[in-house]
């Protein structure tokens, strides 16, 4: 098993997009990247901690590999977009890779290399690729946060749509 931290806006809508895919046995909410020991999400929304909502993936590379957990990370969120997905704006929401070995920046460098050659984006991408600090697991109402509430507004108007475009976009890689 791997692990991959990924930063893309609201962590709920990573989870949410990551759990879907075969490989993929554990998505987990929490921060990454700031200077506070102990954060939570009221100091990481505050923004003085300078953690970013990310995910820890777990996954397995014999079934889905890294630059496939980046296009996805690439089509679920805005990655031209400065600290901003949306209407979530704040540091927290920061577009950012943190790696976990050389293997792992070498793959997002030429993954975002490419989409900038390819333009597929309007403006430049903004992904920070940073190597990873400790990740800190969110508050347990956090985690599974789509799954036990898909009724909710947010869950409705901002991750529904994302779950729909990984599914017209990456149906061979969702589980069954």
């Amino acid at each position: 098993m791997e692990k991959a931290i990924l930063g893309g806006g609201c962590f709920w809508c990573l989870e949410a997009a990551f759990s879907q895919l075969k490989g993929v046995e554990r998505v987990v909410s929490g921060y990454c990247g700031g200077h506070t020991d102990s954060p939570d999400y009221r100091q990481v929304c505050s923004g003085d901690s300078g953690h970013v909502e990310v995910v820890e993936i777990s996954y397995d590379p014999a079934l889905i590999d890294y630059a496939t957990l980046l296009q996805v990370f690439f089509a679920v969120h805005d990655p031209t977009t400065l600290n901003r997905q949306g209407h979530d704006v704040g540091t927290q929401y920061a577009s950012a890779i943190f790696y976990l070995d050389e293997t792992q920046r070498e793959c997002a460098r030429r993954v975002i290399a490419q989409l900038d050659a390819e333009q597929i984006f309007d403006a430049p991408i903004v992904t920070r690729v940073e190597s990873a600090p400790r990740f800190h697991p969110a508050e347990d109402y956090h985690q599974n946060y789509y799954a036990q509430n898909q009724q909710q507004n947010y869950c409705q108007l901002v991750i529904s749509p994302k779950l729909a475009k990984i599914r017209r976009r990456f149906s061979h890689l969702l589980q069954n």
